[in-house]
């Protein structure tokens, strides 16, 4: 009788996951839901890194291929859309001399995020991130890994708003 408990809470899990909202990799994705779409994020910011529209928007498209959710390249049931707002490199910490010895990358952007078949759950919200790095060394030997760590960190809360909190 002692294996008969797993069983139980593997059919109850079963049945949720049957019944329920789709939930993968943290999603709660309503049945109904079965394409996405992403358009390009123009880089607007002052400051433009010239390959991180491209890496941007690719990794929203990429982490929204690990749901059960198909690509379309217009109107999918999930849409995200938006730009580039700001691309900055600033000095957070100073020593007694007035020499800065931290810098900060930050990096924002404006989602709009639109569900066709819950309106209810659309919005446009601006996500920001940043990295700290020392200012000593040399940001351009910096800069594509900070950028990687920031724009995931990025899609990861826009993931989050979009497809967990159902």
């Amino acid at each position: 009788m002692k294996t008969t408990k797993p069983i139980l809470y593997i059919l109850i899990a079963c049945q949720f996951a049957i019944f329920g909202c789709y939930s993968f990799q943290g999603a709660s994705i309503p049945p109904d839901v079965n394409t996405f779409s992403v358009g390009f994020f123009e880089n607007k910011a002052a400051i433009v890194n010239p390959s991180l529209s491209n890496t941007f928007t690719e990794k929203l498209k990429d982490k929204m291929n690990n749901t059960r959710l198909n690509f379309i390249r217009e109107n999918g049931d999930f849409s995200f859309s938006g730009y580039i707002t700001e691309y900055i490199v600033e000095p957070i910490a100073m020593q007694g001399d007035a020499n800065t010895t931290k810098n900060r990358l930050k990096i924002s952007i404006n989602v709009k995020f639109e569900c066709i078949k819950h309106p209810e759950k659309n919005f446009e919200q601006t996500f920001s991130n940043f990295q700290d790095f020392d200012a000593n060394k040399n940001f351009s030997t910096l800069e594509n890994d900070l950028v990687k760590e920031i724009t995931n960190q990025i899609v990861q809360e826009i993931f989050n708003k979009a497809a967990v909190n159902w």
